[in-house]
């Protein structure tokens, strides 16, 4: 699972969705189309018409990779910081109910 409080993670810049289109068709559900998609250097985050997908690519191939699923309707509350004269990155926090993992 990603660490969401990790923020050095998340330096994403935006990309074209048809570069991680067929990533995360395997685990589309129907009538779900992808909205924007933004990339780190591996890692990358998918905002669809119905929920928000991170995936976190792993391994020395990189075909290992977690994929973590946050319906719309799970989010709580959110946060923005815009971009300014001297700061450039804009933020984006989600707040959302407790997520309950199991660890094997």
């Amino acid at each position: 699972m990603i660490d969401f409080a990790n923020g050095a993670l998340f330096k994403l810049s935006p990309i074209n969705p048809a570069e991680i289109g067929p990533a995360i068709a395997p685990i589309m559900i129907q009538g779900e189309s992808i909205v924007s998609a933004y990339k780190a250097l591996r890692d990358f985050v998918v905002f669809t018409n119905k929920r928000l997908i991170a995936v976190n690519v792993q391994g020395m191939s990189g075909k290992k990779r977690d994929f973590t699923s946050l319906p719309y309707s799970k989010i709580q509350a959110f946060s923005i910081e815009t971009a300014g004269t001297f700061d450039l990155d804009s933020e984006l926090d989600l707040f959302g109910s407790a997520v309950w993992a199991r660890s094997d």
